[in-house]
């Protein structure tokens, strides 16, 4: 039993300089008070179906201020839940997600909600004196045994939503193979300030995206993918590390037609341009090669690489169990998911949905937002679910570095 002291939630600013909602839970235990501090990350490119991020609109912040969501925690949330005794984590989600019956929270707000939800994991973990891994793999995950790390993917081109490049693919991320964290974790490095030199060298720019990938203006995305492979190379790397892409296809796609590098095509053009690129580049991952709702597209995608490479849905199942299971189950669409906890606004329907996956042979990759700040929370979550991926943006910029950081610590303890 422990009882639930405080919850208090304040604004933060997340890494593009907008307000965002930290939540601070203390659980009390043989008169004993742990601390739990989390705060809630945004996307920028983001899924239609996704539960709603509460944001006060108006002038404050362009919009973006979070006060509505923030009085949510204090004024709603916090009155149900402090001075109650609970026995489990469970009994504390199940409080929270019974004050909102919208099926994308749109009462109290996803942010507000998720906010509390983790704070109170990290709180209710160290009450129990464990590492928040750890205590996430106990509640949620314990048939899974902890023998392995997430295999890195570093977004270091960015484009799309994220910068200003001109590129309508939103990430060039490189996946290092060395089969440990550390050196994986050295190879990012290494690549990515190999890219740099070789983007600095032949005149690109070389200022950063919102996930602390480069922004060069090139124009085609092949060129770009030749960049990467050539940086493995120098690097030191070669055959050691491979690419992937988040192509966000939603938001280069109108009226039935795919527009990349300038050039307009149906959703079969579009598949033979990405089996181009499986057959002349490492890439072993495509996220969002379609848009959310083009079924027969990604069905096409599904059928011809579906064996070759994996196939991740981002926009298309934006992390909800209800919407992978009707979408990506019913209708055999990609092979793997993407997990980002504020898509859906808490750890335990975050865990439910990870779980149906493997259980139905996708694989899940724990992923960041766009808009973030310096907890790690996704790092235990990927560690804790076993999830075969984690995509945490290049190794550079704090909120970035963060995740990586969190990693290594894990591993000297896993």
């Amino acid at each position: 039993m422990f009882k639930i002291s405080k919850v208090k939630s304040r604004f933060v600013l997340d890494s593009r300089g907008f307000p965002t909602v930290q939540v601070q839970v203390v659980v009390t235990k043989n008169s004993i008070e742990y601390y739990g501090v989390s705060s809630v990350p945004s996307g920028a490119s983001t899924g239609s179906y996704e539960a709603l991020e509460l944001r006060d609109g108006g002038k404050e912040f362009g919009g973006k201020n979070v006060s509505k969501a923030i009085a949510n925690v204090n004024s709603i949330i916090a009155p149900v839940l402090v001075g109650k005794e609970f026995k489990s984590i469970h009994e504390v989600e199940k409080a929270i997600l019974a004050l909102d019956q919208t099926p994308n929270k749109a009462t109290l707000g996803a942010n507000a909600i998720l906010g509390v939800s983790m704070a109170a994991h990290k709180a209710v973990a160290k009450s129990e004196n464990t590492d928040l891994f750890k205590f996430l793999n106990a509640a949620y995950f314990a048939n899974h045994k902890m023998d392995k790390m997430p295999r890195l993917m570093c977004n270091v081109v960015n484009g799309g939503s994220h910068a200003d490049s001109g590129l309508e693919i939103q990430e060039f991320m490189v996946v290092p193979n060395l089969g440990n964290i550390e050196k994986d974790v050295q190879a990012a490095s290494e690549i990515y300030q190999t890219l740099k030199s070789q983007l600095k060298k032949d005149g690109h720019s070389i200022a950063l995206g919102d996930e602390g990938g480069f922004a060069p203006r090139i124009a085609k995305s092949t060129d770009v993918m030749d960049y990467l492979v050539s940086s493995i190379n120098k690097a030191g790397y070669e055959g050691k590390a491979e690419l992937a892409m988040d192509c966000a296809a939603s938001e280069f796609y109108k009226e039935g037609k795919y527009t990349v590098d300038e050039i307009a095509m149906t959703p079969k053009e579009l598949n033979g341009f990405y089996e181009d690129l499986v057959k002349n580049y490492p890439l072993i991952s495509i996220e969002d090669g379609f848009q959310e709702d083009d079924f027969e597209g990604w069905k096409i995608n599904t059928d011809t690489l579906g064996k070759k490479i994996h196939l991740i849905g981002d926009d298309l199942f934006v992390t909800n169990p209800t919407r992978f299971a009707e979408v990506g189950l019913k209708k055999g669409l990609a092979n793997g998911v993407l997990i980002k906890l504020n898509q859906i606004g808490s750890v335990s329907e975050t865990c439910q949905i990870i779980n149906d996956a493997k259980a139905n042979g996708y694989i899940t990759i724990v992923s960041h937002r766009s808009g973030e700040t310096t907890d790690a929370f996704m790092s235990d979550l990927a560690v804790a679910s076993q999830s075969e991926f984690i995509k945490l943006g290049a190794p550079a910029r704090g909120e970035r570095v963060a995740k990586y950081n969190r990693l290594l610590e894990i591993s000297d303890v896993i």
